[in-house]
């Protein structure tokens, strides 16, 4: 049971006429409190037997026992000590959690830069392509241009060679011309 207070909560466990009693300032979190009761429950008992403590005055334990509360108190009390298995298991669970989302952020963005590296090659596909169709195309005019050049030069040097024969022989006239 509990029972709230202005800022405090008391928790408490009532058996066998004996009642276990502590405080709280959080809200939140009300196993830590229990699992100390339950803890505190089962110390005192396992010290005290239930027929002596129902026979017994009223604080007559509090000096032998104060020692064990205070010990149990700073056990429950440190708060790195993590005593409350659920809220371990939260803690784990949040880690687990936020490894997941780096993990799917590492993912998207590897996919994104596989989707880089995709459209790079793609382009880079294109660009291949249009650079042999390009070199083929090149090689053509330079291979029609080396021809053209043979052509002029072979026709330049006929005319020339003619022109030369035309002048050893006096005209133009290859049937009167005697080498």
């Amino acid at each position: 049971m509990m029972y709230l207070y202005d800022d405090y909560i008391f928790h408490y466990i009532t058996e066998s006429g004996i009642c276990y009693l502590c405080m709280s300032d959080d809200k939140k979190k009300h196993r830590l409190p229990y699992a100390f009761l339950q803890e505190l429950k089962q110390t005192f008992l396992g010290q005290y037997p239930l027929t002596d403590i129902q026979r017994a005055i009223a604080f007559c334990y509090n000096e032998e026992f104060s020692s064990t509360i205070c010990t149990l108190m700073d056990k429950y009390n440190h708060p790195h000590i993590m005593i409350d298995t659920i809220d371990v298991l939260k803690g784990q669970i949040q880690d687990v959690q936020q490894d997941m989302i780096q993990n799917i952020e590492n993912l998207l963005e590897r996919g994104e830069k596989i989707e880089l590296l995709v459209d790079k090659t793609e382009r880079l596909n294109q660009q291949a392509f249009k650079f042999e169709s390009s070199g083929r195309t090149l090689r053509r005019q330079m291979y029609w241009r080396s021809v053209r050049r043979k052509v002029i030069g072979s026709t330049i040097g006929i005319v020339i060679g003619l022109w030369f024969l035309s002048s050893l022989c006096g005209g133009f006239d290859f049937h009167h011309c005697r080498l």
